[in-house]
């Protein structure tokens, strides 16, 4: 069974192609770089994602040795993501879906980051700390859904890296030149906000930018916001880890990238006698491959019950939300 993935929920269009057994075939993007000093402008990246959609499809299918016809299945992330990227996709899926005949599956977005991260590391079932520019939560699968032990209360932390960047005017994507940065910096106090398993980083970001314009030194902040902010992350993922007894810590998402990051989290796990796994760089940003696979898991177990008849968005669908009906 081969299950196509369609990625569009932000500044990525991605399409991977996988089997039902987890061979990535094809991993295809296009990624939306906004201006110089802007954020993401949801209109822009889904006009970017409607002008690049069929050659990232020949790409893939090319890479995978195959053509349209032999796809099984059309998975796509449903949700969550910016409305206006995700309806770009929504068209694309069903174009496909009416020209080729095949039927539709619509996926969650974080979890399709989970379930790559347990592809590709063998985690069994670890304590989940997924950071990406859209998403920050801290999570574990428990009773048939994966629940969410703490989670970001305003920004999430790719999104507030990239919030300081540009202030700083770094190049996009900011939370690379950030960690470039901060490995010649030291440390400045700036605000530490955890609130019970929650989490929060408008605070942070505000006092460093307000740092940067009185001249502190760029390096500084740039290590100081890289040390806070991920001791806040270690900070619950460890509690979370005691609360649920399991043994084992999985990084996943965009942010899942920084080496600064999984150190960190490596560390506290030796010291608690956990097993510490990270998903490898090329599935850590969005991409198709995990919507591909995490299709596959859907359609294997409930293909009747999963095929969309209606490809419609759900720009808020959360992770807590997803009946788990694969594991």
């Amino acid at each position: 069974m081969l299950s196509l993935g369609v990625e569009s929920t932000a500044h990525t269009f991605g399409i991977g192609i996988c089997d039902e057994r987890g061979r990535v075939l094809a991993n295809e993007k296009s990624v939306y770089m906004p201006k110089k000093g802007w954020g993401i402008i949801p209109q822009e990246a889904a006009r970017h994602h409607e002008s690049v959609c069929f050659e990232v499809l020949e790409r893939a299918l090319e890479k995978a040795g195959m053509k349209m016809e032999e796809v099984d299945i059309i998975a796509w992330s449903q949700g969550p993501g910016l409305p206006p990227c995700l309806h770009a996709g929504a068209r694309f899926v069903r174009k496909l879906s009416k020209d080729y005949k095949k039927p539709v599956v619509g996926v969650n977005h974080c979890i399709a980051h989970i379930e790559i991260g347990l592809l590709t590391t063998r985690a069994r079932d670890p304590v989940v700390c997924y950071v990406s520019g859209g998403n920050t939560q801290i999570i574990a699968y428990v009773s048939e859904r994966y629940r969410v032990f703490g989670e970001t209360i305003d920004i999430a932390l790719g999104n507030a890296l990239d919030t300081f960047a540009r202030e700083a005017r770094l190049p996009m994507p900011g939370g690379a030149q950030i960690e470039a940065l901060a490995k010649r910096g030291t440390y400045v106090p700036l605000p530490y906000v955890v609130k019970g398993m929650d989490l929060s980083y408008t605070g942070i970001i505000t006092e460093a930018i307000k740092k940067l314009k009185r001249g502190c030194k760029l390096e500084d902040l740039c290590y100081s916001l890289q040390e806070t902010c991920f001791a806040m992350l270690v900070e619950v993922t460890e509690r979370a880890l005691a609360h649920t007894g399991k043994e084992e810590v999985l990084l996943t998402g965009g942010v899942a990238a920084n080496k600064r990051l999984r150190e960190m989290m490596e560390t506290m796990c030796r010291e608690r006698n956990a097993r510490f796994y990270a998903v490898d760089r090329e599935f850590a940003g969005d991409n198709g491959a995990m919507i591909a696979w995490l299709g596959a898991l859907v359609f294997s177990r409930a293909a009747s019950k999963c095929i969309a008849k209606r490809v419609r968005p759900k720009p808020r669908w959360r992770t807590d939300e997803v009946e788990v009906t694969w594991k």
